[in-house]
Order: structure tokens, then sequence, then C-alpha cells
């Protein structure tokens, strides 16, 4: 089972760049949204999820209906977040 409390999070030097290419109101969201995360990964309002197929390692969280951020649970209680975009642009 995975931590429902988050130690740290880091950052993948592809997480930092896919987020400022998001939209500015997005970058807000997401900053809410980590607030979030950090308190329970598995909040309801983040829609956490296992991913599948070739993501198979990876989970994700919604920031809102059309944007995610992608990443892995590490087994010391830190995430590493992988990615941030639209579903198409995350997987």
């Amino acid at each position: 089972m995975m931590p429902n409390k988050v130690t740290r999070i880091k950052y993948s030097p592809q997480f930092l760049r896919s987020v400022k290419k998001l939209p500015h109101h997005i970058q807000t969201k997401l900053e809410v949204r980590e607030f979030i995360f950090k308190d329970d990964a598995f909040d309801a309002r983040l829609d956490t999820h296992k991913l599948h197929g070739k993501d198979r390692d990876a989970w994700a969280y919604s920031i809102d209906h059309s944007y995610r951020v992608k990443f892995l649970f590490s087994d010391d209680g830190s995430v590493l977040y992988i990615k941030a975009g639209t579903h198409d642009e995350a997987y």
C-alpha cells in the first residue's frame, strides 16, 4: 500500500520544464493541489490513480479536468514528479 502522507517531493527536470509551459492559472491550481497532495496523496479531490501499460509503475493525480501530474512513489515515502500536462502530454 502506498503512503497517504508524502514526506518529500522531488522534481524531475522534465517536470520542471513541463510546468513552465502550463497556462498561469493551471500553475496556480497546481500549487494548491500540491499542498493537498502533501497532506493526503489519495484525497478525493485529486483523483489519484495508478497508470497502466508502459507507465504501469507510475501514478497520476488531477490538477483539473484537463491537466494532470504524473509521478512515482519511492520506498522512502518521497515522491518523484515526472511530468505535468494535459492527458495526452503527461502520459
